[in-house]
């Protein structure tokens, strides 16, 4: 199994996350930490202030090590507990 398909199975809050693309424009480029999620959102720490975001309307990426891995988000579009077993 590849990086990738482990940050799609893995647990997600705590890691640092960037939005590459999202149907709201207001959100592209912006970056934070995820400090909670739910079956359709992540909820994002950025410059102190909590901003929850849907899932399936935008692209993240996320960086491991020295590499940036782009994933869309109906991929994760899972409970948290559940994204183990169904996501692909």
């Amino acid at each position: 199994m590849g990086r990738k398909m482990l940050l799609v199975k893995g647990e997600l809050i705590g890691k640092r996350v960037r939005i590459k693309e999202c149907r709201d424009p207001s959100w592209v480029g912006r970056e934070g930490r995820i400090v909670d999620e739910t079956r359709n959102t992540f909820r994002i720490e950025e410059d102190g202030k909590e901003k929850v975001i849907a899932k399936d309307i935008a692209v993240f990426e996320f960086k491991v090590g020295d590499r940036v891995y782009e994933i869309e988000g109906s991929r994760l579009r899972y409970r948290p507990e559940d994204r183990i077993k169904k996501a692909r």
